[in-house]
């Protein structure tokens, strides 16, 4: 069985990334891209859908500890354990591509001499197909269909024909290493060379070291900003600068539930938030990457935009299920595609309009071709912004008109005209600002509730909602409208489980979204209760909501989509973009904040 999802790590190659134990397994890869087919597939089974263990023998995690980190500022994970005759460090990382993706594991004995036990066992698609082994020497082929990988290791490899596995033991001395090289190639594709795996990883460390230094990081929440900084820099697919939401599928929102999403995709909710996140830490690079994967994605009539797209900007990203995996811990079915890809969701115009305008503050150089982009999507916005839609949650029942949805359209309009007002660009300010302006006059008067003196999820309803919280944010309204004041208590009454804030009402999921009741704690409102709470000044309580979610993180900094209140666990895909996003904005927006008082004359407490 899988591991707690908080017990995983992860590396990448910002063209795909594997997931890997505390017990030394990688337990989940995808190759050669993130939304590739896995052959490590453990994670959604068991070890015989794939996985790479390198661990101390005989052991399996009861006569030796683990501990782990990534050396500093990097995405090299370095994992040490202690057994009863010495002490041995894994060292994993996969290393920015070249040509083709490699993992490198190297183990160094430090202590006294330890024996290793070394496993692979290759499926491809998903677990579903076992590969044809061939051995040469200290090199293992493993061949099925489209795909070749190529292991190489420092020590024998031995391939079992029995149930095609490739094994080997050693004994490691104080002072000794073995290295460990897994590369993928595709049909007739050129073979990988030897490389030597200390000076790859070193080369590895060096990049990640070289990125995070392009700025200067500082403050008490410094290592967690930077943590997740290259988090989000790893969920980059370099090639076309699309950014998957998360690289994993179908880890459940409710163990053992059916909550099970494929996320390696590119929102462009997530794509867009992330953008102002790196902007936010002075990296142009990657927005004008992301940027340039926008024009391409969303090109074409604005009426086919999509709430997302493949790596390359896809469009076509069917649902389907994999039935012969039994899903982590049992949680059924596996994913893979995504149905929500043909829904309306009317917030995104509002989120791209606001990337796009803060990237032309961040220093981006203005793009005419751009421009002529979102002015077509303006158009469209203008003639659809009063149909009900999805929303932000991608609710899989009837569509509603969503309180979050409509602002952030009023997000779209006043960005649009800033754009104008700021950038010398052109276009129909007039007509814009009318719409803008109707649009907050609806929602003030249609999504505001008196009975409960409290924004609703959507028009004509009692019910609350968590993206509510992300009105001041926008600029719609201040944190300290009275209005917003009453949402926040609204929220707190409603929402709060434990100190984490729930999307929506758990015993109201199934009429919200279709689905049965029963999930995690979305973790990204718990950081936007905590930007509320700096807001309206009140900055004791907002630092004590962000220390207790800091203090969720794994031990190597790592967080999921959700946390589940009542098992103490994380649940959702992991490492989720969406959690590290809110994580630098809550920390960054605290100490941007720091001089804010209260200014509500009614008592607010700290």
């Amino acid at each position: 069985m899988a591991l707690a999802i908080e017990d995983y790590a992860y590396i990448g190659d910002l063209h795909t990334g594997a997931l890997i134990g505390k017990d030394g397994s990688i337990d989940w890869l995808c190759l050669p891209h993130f939304d590739s087919g896995a052959c490590f597939a453990a994670l959604l089974g068991t070890p015989d859908h794939g996985r790479w263990l390198l661990a101390p023998a005989g052991c399996y995690g009861r006569d030796y500890t683990a501990t782990r980190e990534y050396r500093k500022d990097t995405l090299v994970l370095e994992t040490t354990f202690e057994t009863p005759t010495g002490t041995v460090k894994l060292i994993d990382c996969m290393p920015p591509r070249d040509d083709i993706p490699d993992v490198m594991r190297r183990v160094e004995c430090v202590r006294g001499s330890v024996d290793m036990v070394n496993e692979i066992i290759l499926r491809f698609d998903y677990g579903s197909s076992v590969p044809w082994l061939r051995r040469e020497g200290h090199r293992v082929h493993a061949i099925c269909g489209p795909d070749t990988v190529i292991i190489d290791a420092d020590v024998p490899l031995a391939c079992d024909d029995k149930d095609d596995v490739v094994r080997s033991t050693f004994r490691l001395t104080e002072g000794h290493a073995a290295d460990f090289r897994l590369g993928w190639t595709g049909p007739r594709g050129k073979l990988p060379g030897l490389r030597r795996a200390k000076e790859t990883i070193d080369r590895t460390a060096q990049f990640w070291t070289d990125w995070v230094g392009q700025r200067d990081h500082v403050g008490p929440d410094r290592d967690a900003v930077v943590r997740s900084l290259i988090v989000l820099k790893a969920l980059t697919y370099a090639p076309s600068g699309g950014i998957v939401a998360a690289p994993t599928t179908s880890l459940p929102e409710q163990l053992g539930g059916v909550r099970n999403w494929d996320y390696r995709y590119c929102w462009l909710r997530d794509a867009t938030l992330t953008l102002l996140v790196l902007l936010k830490g002075g990296y142009l690079d990657e927005a004008a990457q992301w940027r340039e994967w926008l024009v391409r994605a969303v090109g074409g009539r604005p009426e086919q935009l999509q709430i997302m797209y493949g790596i390359n900007g896809e469009r076509r990203l069917t649902e389907i299920e994999l039935g012969w995996l039994p899903g982590y811990q049992g949680a059924r079915p596996v994913r893979i595609g995504n149905g929500a890809h043909g829904q309306l969701q009317l917030d995104v115009f509002g989120e791209m309009m606001d990337a796009l305008y803060e990237a032309r503050v961040g220093g981006l150089p203005p793009d005419d071709e751009i421009w002529k982009v979102q002015q077509n999507l303006m158009d469209f916005l203008e003639g659809q912004w009063r149909e009900p839609d999805e929303g932000i949650w991608e609710v899989r029942g009837p569509r509603r008109h969503f309180v979050h949805s409509k602002v952030m359209a009023w997000v779209a309009m006043d960005r649009a005209i800033k754009t104008i007002e700021n950038f010398d660009r052109f276009g129909p300010t007039d007509r814009w600002r009318a719409v803008r302006d109707e649009i907050q006059r609806e929602v003030l008067e249609k999504g505001f509730n008196s009975d409960i003196n409290s924004f609703t999820q959507s028009y004509g309803t009692d019910t609350v909602d968590a993206s509510l919280l992300l009105i001041p944010q926008v600029g719609f309204l201040p944190a300290t409208d009275p209005r917003m004041l009453g949402t926040v208590q609204a929220i707190e009454r409603e929402l709060l489980v434990d100190g984490f804030v729930m999307r929506y009402k758990p015993d109201q999921s199934a009429h919200v979204d279709g689905l049965p009741p029963g999930e995690g704690a979305f973790l990204a409102c718990t950081f936007w209760l905590a930007d509320n709470y700096g807001l309206q000044g009140r900055r004791r309580r907002a630092r004590k909501v962000l220390d207790r979610l800091l203090a969720l993180r794994n031990d190597v900094g790592l967080l999921a989509e959700e946390y589940d209140v009542n098992a103490g666990r994380m649940v959702g895909n992991f490492p989720q973009a969406f959690s590290h996003i809110e994580l630098v904005n809550t920390a960054v927006s605290y100490h941007a904040n720091r001089g804010l008082r209260s200014t509500s004359k009614r008592k607010m407490g700290d």
